[in-house]
């Protein structure tokens, strides 16, 4: 299937007023874990002064008032946004639905909010039923193959795994750290089940699109939603499968293999969505209204 190119644009506005609802990813997009990105905050403030809603739709593997206090310590204005639905919002939802189930977790403590007020005791893996992957326990040293040994027992005791992050890796500052997808595909090409929260797959886009329909008081017409993101895996892909345009940002998690930060080279641009078979409604270097 050929892939046409999409058009570049240098400014949010010239698209806005074609949607209603826009669900705007977090990591890369309004910031980069280190510092916030005025551009794109005002550009989602604007939208909103339009009559837009802006719902915030991350893969962080934490309940969206956690990723909220995150955003107020970045100085995200809550200006900018009217909701936020998080991968963790949806793993709870997975957790609670095998209420009375041990989970075994992989990942750091900071993740433990994902457990509060839900049934499920957090056991060591030979007793668990299941096990819910929120990403590597130290991700600044560790890598996806640590974990091959404990795949293997996973496998061997044939464990469904929920991974609360699909994101293979997320951007801190400019230097990228592996997520909890990481360890998620290992597991399923050792012929693990397991059970994606997050983008791209339907569940949180179900969710967000809920959020904004109560907020507007109403339907929303697929085409009146657009999706804005960094990632061909998990943003675009999402939006494509969900039905919606996609915004794609290039100054991301695939800056340097599209020809660098200031600079994406069209070339390899068009080759990537050609890799992927999926092409964005329009693309940005970054968000800017």
């Amino acid at each position: 299937m050929s892939i046409s190119s999409p058009p570049f644009t240098a400014h949010f506005a010239t698209l806005a007023s074609a949607y209603d609802v826009v669900l705007c990813d977090v990591w890369g997009v309004v910031h980069n874990s280190i510092v916030s990105f005025a551009d794109a905050t005002t550009a989602l403030t604007r939208f909103r002064a339009q009559s837009g809603t802006v719902v915030l739709i991350t893969n962080a593997p934490r309940r969206s008032e956690v990723v909220m206090r995150i955003l107020d310590d970045l100085k995200v204005p809550r200006e900018s946004y009217d909701a936020i639905v998080s991968s963790g919002d949806v793993t709870r939802a997975i957790i609670a639905a095998r209420t009375g189930q041990s989970a075994f977790h992989i990942g750091p403590a900071r993740d433990h909010s994902m457990f509060e007020d839900l049934d499920t005791p957090r056991v060591p893996l030979e007793t668990a039923d299941y096990v819910v992957c929120s990403g590597l326990y130290d991700d600044t040293t560790e890598t996806p193959q640590d974990y091959k040994a404990l795949i293997a027992d996973m496998r061997a005791r044939q464990l469904t795994m929920v991974c609360a992050n699909p994101d293979i890796v997320v951007e801190r500052g400019e230097k990228l750290v592996y997520c909890a997808g990481a360890i998620a595909d290992l597991y399923a090409a050792a012929g693990g089940e397991v059970v994606y929260a997050g983008k791209p797959y339907r569940p949180i886009y179900e969710q967000a699109v809920a959020v904004a329909a109560s907020r507007r008081g109403g339907e929303i017409k697929p085409a009146r939603i657009l999706a804005i993101g960094d990632s061909i895996h998990t943003d675009l892909k999402g939006a494509a499968a969900f039905g919606i345009d996609c915004l794609f940002v290039t100054c991301g998690i695939h800056a340097e293999e599209l020809g660098g930060r200031e600079r994406p080279d069209r070339a390899a641009l068009d080759q990537a969505f050609a890799a992927s078979g999926l092409a964005p409604k329009a693309v940005m270097q970054r968000l800017v209204w």
